[in-house]
């Protein structure tokens, strides 16, 4: 954990979130910005800078992170109409909290 990150004083409970994930490795919530009906962050326990911080022991967390992704589209509604997940890597790419994040977006056309 890195006390100058925000990440992780959520993750601590040190601020408040809107939670639709929450386990041993990962964590989801609402952005506090939304770009889209749905925008959720889903966050590793663990402080990683970006995916230019990954290292081999990390791949079990990259998997899991993408696989809540799909269970939470699917407990949002948005599983079937549609969604994006990106990911920012440094600041030129739009990277403003330096802890590793993907940004699950959508519900434009909620089916």
């Amino acid at each position: 954990m890195n006390s100058d990150c925000i990440f992780c004083r959520i993750i601590k409970g040190g601020l408040p979130a809107r939670f639709v994930y929450k386990d041993n490795d990962l964590v989801a919530f609402h952005d506090t910005k939304p770009e889209a009906p749905v925008h959720v962050l889903i966050v590793p326990v663990e402080h990683i800078e970006s995916i230019n911080a990954l290292e081999e022991r990390h791949s079990a967390i990259i998997s899991k992170m993408m696989l809540a992704a799909r269970e939470i589209a699917e407990k949002l509604g948005i599983k079937d109409s549609g969604y994006k997940l990106v990911i920012n890597v440094g600041r030129g790419a739009g990277q403003i909290i330096f802890h590793l994040h993907i940004h699950l977006i959508g519900g434009w056309n909620k089916v």
